[in-house]
């Protein structure tokens, strides 16, 4: 059954490669089908891969092959809980190592320009908490790119 919503990601030609990559990478992630366009559209030909169905940590998306038109910002990202240092630093440098790049404050980009926020629970738990102990954390995170685990936790502390 398809779910209600789903997330519809535009792409220039690589959906599937986007996909298979997420899938390989997050947990509770797959690619769950691929559809060839059934006729020429502006970007592209009859046969090409148009869309393809995947989920990213259980949420459904669609990866739209809709060509160069379209560029992918900040204004949309996946956040990407993390329970562990080792779990943060996995999930940064698979998207960094493939052709990504960092950012500030936990975000980084994927060569297909898709924006992810790494965010150990930490962080979230400490912003949370409120008063002094939250300023602490969060004038902790403004300093990094990827979200050090310890250094946040320390900053609760004072």
């Amino acid at each position: 059954m398809q779910p209600k919503n789903t997330i519809c990601l535009w792409f220039d030609r690589d959906a599937e490669e986007a996909a298979r990559f997420y899938a390989a990478t997050f947990p509770d992630s797959e690619v769950t089908a691929v559809h060839m366009a059934p006729g020429d559209y502006p970007d592209g030909n009859a046969g090409d891969v148009l869309t393809v169905e995947f989920t990213v940590c259980g949420i459904p998306c669609i990866g739209l092959n809709g060509g160069p038109a379209f560029k992918h910002s900040e204004a949309f990202s996946f956040q990407i809980a993390t329970d562990s240092q080792e779990e943060t630093d996995r999930y940064w440098n698979a998207i960094v190592g493939n052709g990504g790049e960092e950012s500030a404050c936990g975000w980084c980009r994927d060569r297909w320009g898709l924006s992810w926020q790494i965010t150990p629970r930490v962080l979230t738990d400490a912003l949370a908490a409120g008063g002094e102990e939250a300023k602490r954390a969060f004038d902790a995170m403004m300093s990094m790119q990827k979200i050090d685990v310890a250094a946040i936790e320390a900053a609760r502390r004072g």
